[in-house]
């Protein structure tokens, strides 16, 4: 019997990215955010979402592709991650879509080194969606030992 599973989807340069909707809050147009100096240049910023401090990735300049440009309306996809919620800057939404287990497939080997930043890609009828890796695309490795850059609190 096939299982099926809901992801949120959104865009990134064109491309189709996904995540399991249990590990999305919501989504929010992009708003100003606060300046992390001497953070890695992925980290957006700092968001005040409702009272809570919640750090901004962007996954344009985290995939190494260049800014969004023109009139394009980026998007704040927040999501759980360990524990803390991070929003992600994506260029839009998509939809929310079930898919069917036999549809995912690895990624292939000969992809390079930012492959742990990607879980799965799914097939779908008109196109790929890549699964990202959420505990990976927050991590920094230019921190010592790969430390979380988003975490605001004490261990």
């Amino acid at each position: 019997m096939e299982r099926r599973q809901r992801y949120c989807t959104f865009y990134v340069a064109g491309e189709l990215f996904g995540l399991p909707v249990a590990r999305v809050q919501e989504l929010l147009r992009a708003q100003k955010t606060t300046l992390v100096p001497l953070a890695p240049a992925w980290i957006h910023g700092l968001l005040n979402l409702r009272g809570q401090v919640v750090a901004v990735i962007d996954l344009r300049n985290r995939f190494g592709l260049p800014p969004l440009t023109g009139a394009g309306v980026a998007m704040f996809v927040v999501v759980h991650v360990k524990g803390e919620l991070v929003a992600l800057l994506a260029d839009n939404v998509g939809d929310v879509i079930d898919v069917n287990d036999t549809a995912f497939e690895p990624l292939p080997c000969t992809l390079r080194a930012n492959r742990t930043l990607f879980e799965r890609s799914c097939k779908l009828e008109s196109r790929l969606m890549t699964i990202l890796n959420l505990e990976q695309i927050a991590v920094s490795s230019e921190l010592p030992g790969g430390e979380n850059s988003f975490h605001m609190g004490a261990e």
